[in-house]
């Protein structure tokens, strides 16, 4: 099975389960962007339990493509975003192994978030050890290619507009903050990278089912 993904930024591990699947995934450029989604956030695991971290965009109340949205870096979001992952993973085990790396990307003050993102993804993909095939998208079609399954609007941080995914069943591991707080699964790639390092491609592709 092949994917339609939207573009997104330091996904979720299901997110990260479909590109370690071994098939095509194609990213959603030509999508008209939609607000409060993982395109421009992340939830990592922070002292005081889940965060969520949002690049701030410069967006007109009109429609405009996904691949046409800008970063704005009116606020210092960079410094923030980077503050908040040393704190909440510095005492992780793998952290140091693979911040620097993600944090020259996010410092190269990209123009556009969709080419953010694909630069983080691809990094983290290498990182990880997984080899996706990934193409963007030409054109917006409302239904997906045949052999492709869309999962642009399924995966989502809000738990009201999140679908069900019979594929994918969410890893366990260690988490720094587990001891005070419990398990919290589905979190963004960076918590299960941070954690389990070289074990991450293993977990992503135990947590798929079916597939």
């Amino acid at each position: 099975m092949n994917f339609l993904l939207f573009s997104a930024y330091f996904g979720p591990v299901q997110y990260f389960s479909k590109l370690a699947s071994n098939s095509e995934i194609l990213l959603e450029r030509f999508e008209n962007y939609p607000k409060q989604t993982y395109r421009n956030r992340c939830i990592i695991y922070a002292a005081n339990g889940p965060l969520t971290l949002t690049i701030p965009v410069t967006k007109d109340d009109i429609k405009v493509y996904t691949k046409d949205i800008k970063i704005d870096y009116s606020t210092n979001w960079q410094k923030i975003h980077l503050k908040a992952l040393e704190s909440a993973y510095r005492n992780s085990p793998f952290y140091t192994y693979y911040v620097d790396e993600l944090a020259e990307i996010i410092l190269s003050n990209e123009e556009f978030l969709f080419d953010l993102n694909l630069k983080l993804t691809q990094a983290l993909c290498e990182n990880i050890g997984i080899v996706p095939v990934l193409s963007v998208t030409s054109e917006y079609q409302k239904t997906p290619p045949a052999g492709y399954a869309d999962f642009r609007e399924a995966i989502h941080p809000k738990a009201r507009e999140h679908k069900p995914d019979h594929n994918f069943e969410p890893p366990c591991y260690s988490q720094v903050f587990e001891p005070k707080y419990g398990f919290y699964e589905n979190l963004s790639i960076l918590d299960l990278l941070f954690n389990v390092g070289p074990d991450c491609k293993i977990l992503l592709i135990n947590s798929l089912k079916n597939s």
